[in-house]
């Protein structure tokens, strides 16, 4: 009977009812539990037993004898932040339940008889499920979505569900979860608004210029690469929480790159369109513009992968130009790239394919989607409450707005970078990509280079970045910082927040660089910001965009930043 439902398995998971591999990966759990009907036992035992100590502890704290919690949210879990969620006993035996269940089902998905593949599948899924199923997501169990129905006697239903229509309306019939008001912010004025100005164009990206604001500046240009998969603006949202801003205050003459938002005319735009495009012609305009040949880099996710590309190939070819690289939350093994991983297969990549060639892109919506399942409880379910149980209108957050203001990704560039990296993980098999007509080795890279990681990144998760400490032949600084992959890279001094790790070494595993690593409170900035100036040079007069080899194109942001 197995063997004719594997079959039937195997046939039905490449087709389009099982492009993740969920059916094939249940399967294997239901045999597992089949033939080994004692792990079956064992788990069933454990959750009755965790019930049964609920139930006692429901009747002890209903007596009003001491209690003490059986199951407490993770850290960090706003879900039942609420006082009622603990005060009332109706709610908080719901709370401890779904808990305890969800850690009892998790524990059972994560055996390690499924394979690596399957297991994470199932993991992924089941916990995807489990957060929709959270009781505080539902009127009748969420203490403060009663609260709010009996104060307003009903009208919080009535307003959210006015604002579900209005999403369903601004998703064409499909739901488009509003997440922040986008009356309150516009890129160029109340975003994006270091000044500065476009001196360099083509039909990929803008290269801006930002004003200097200090006499002198280190003789080395600072060119950040950021990911095109969003744009440039998330490290120059404000004067509070600007990295551009606060680099050009320290004294670095800083360009960055502004990446075009693709329409079908760029859907055959390859990665090494971007790297010619993007990291070669970006060094060729600062160059010019500044008259300074050697240059320090910055690459952001995505865009830290194509310039660790760039610079293995300036290995090869003897172009010396960068000195230095830092990584923001970049990979280059992506042995272990998290959940993304999930959604990428050969047969999930030929389906993507396909769909892409409609139009030769991905829609930016399809992108914000995957990225929003890897948090679904804050990117997702929090506003299905906020908005349509609450009744709530969004409120105005510019980490928000900049998440929905999202891009397009061109096929030929998001298929190949798909399935070369994240697939089939070729970045790191020394010469088996071939860019530029030169064999790609990462080790031939032995620049000083300085990777950040986040401790909560559910994107390039810390223990993937730190890979390419094995990697690069050169000297390798690596800092973990708190948070995730936007807070933990957009923390400013001045905010105070978080912490992070440092330790001089880097061991093979990064179990053993955290367990010798030294924590710092407070933003790594000034940790980072240590290790650059002393590999920028002397300081000089300040340059002023448009005085040196380029002209003025446009003020900063420029145009390509408000393409939608």
């Amino acid at each position: 009977m197995i063997k004719i439902a594997d079959r039937i398995v195997e046939k039905l998971s490449p087709s389009l009812l099982d492009p993740f591999g969920l059916g094939r990966a249940s399967w294997k759990f239901i045999q597992d539990s089949i033939r080994h009907p004692d792990k079956l036992l064992a788990r069933n035992l454990a959750l009755v037993a965790d019930q049964l100590e609920l139930a006692s502890y429901t009747v002890n704290r209903a007596l009003g004898k001491p209690t003490e919690v059986l199951a407490k949210p993770p850290a960090g879990d706003r879900r039942f932040a609420a006082s009622q969620w603990n005060e009332s006993l109706y709610f908080d035996v719901i709370k401890q339940s779904y808990l305890m269940a969800s850690k009892h089902l998790m524990a059972a998905v994560s055996d390690d008889d499924l394979g690596k593949r399957d297991k994470h599948t199932l993991e992924f899924f089941t916990k995807q499920a489990l957060d929709a199923l959270s009781p505080s997501n539902f009127v009748l169990t969420n203490p403060e979505v009663l609260d709010a129905t009996v104060k307003s006697k009903g009208m919080n239903l009535v307003n959210g569900m006015k604002n579900l229509t209005a999403d369903l309306v601004k998703g064409k019939g499909k739901l488009k979860i509003s997440m922040v008001d986008e009356s309150k912010f516009e890129v160029g004025k109340n975003l994006a608004t270091t000044p500065g100005k476009v001196v360099y164009e083509n039909e990929l990206m803008q290269l801006i210029q930002y004003s200097p604001t200090t006499a002198k500046v280190y003789t080395r240009p600072l060119l950040i690469f950021p990911p095109w998969i969003n744009k440039f603006y998330i490290l120059e949202l404000g004067p509070k929480n600007s990295f551009i801003q606060w680099m050009v205050e320290k004294g670095y003459t800083v360009f960055v790159v502004s990446w075009v938002n693709p329409d079908s005319e760029q859907g055959k735009k390859t990665f090494e369109d971007y790297l010619n495009l993007g990291i070669y012609a970006a060094l060729d305009a600062v160059e010019q513009a500044t008259g300074v040949s050697e240059i320090n880099t910055i690459g952001y996710c995505i865009g830290g992968t194509l310039l660790a590309s760039a610079l293995a190939i300036n290995a090869e070819t003897g172009d010396q130009r960068i000195k230095s690289a830092t990584f923001f939350t970049a990979q280059v093994d992506f042995s272990e790239a998290g959940d993304l991983l999930v959604f990428i297969s050969d047969k999930q990549l030929d389906q993507l394919e396909k769909r892409m060639s409609k139009k030769g892109y991905l829609e930016a919506k399809d992108m914000s989607a995957s990225f929003n399942m890897l948090r679904a409880n804050d990117l997702i379910w929090s506003f299905v409450v906020n908005n349509y149980l609450l009744g709530q209108s969004p409120k105005a957050f510019d980490l928000l707005y900049w998440n929905g203001d999202s891009t397009r990704m061109p096929m030929a560039m998001h298929i190949y970078y798909l399935r070369q990296m994240y697939l089939n993980n070729r970045l790191v098999e020394p010469g088996t990509l071939i860019m530029n007509d030169v064999p790609v080795d990462l080790r031939n890279i032995k620049i000083p280079i300085y990777l950040q990681a986040g401790k909560e990144d559910h994107i390039a998760p810390y223990n993937s970045v730190y890979k390419a400490t094995q990697l690069y032949s050169g000297p390798v600084t690596f800092m973990l910082a708190g948070s995730g992959h936007i807070a933990g890279v957009v923390n400013p001094p001045s905010a105070n927040k978080y912490y992070f790790y440092t330790n001089p070494e880097t061991p093979e595993k990064v179990e053993d660089w955290i367990a010798n690593a030294e924590h710092h409170p407070g933003s790594w900035w000034p940790h980072w910001h240590n290790w650059l100036y002393r590999k920028s040079g002397k300081k000089v007069a300040a340059r002023i965009p448009g005085k040196g080899g380029l002209p003025v194109i446009e003020d900063a942001p420029g145009r390509y930043v408000k393409m939608k």
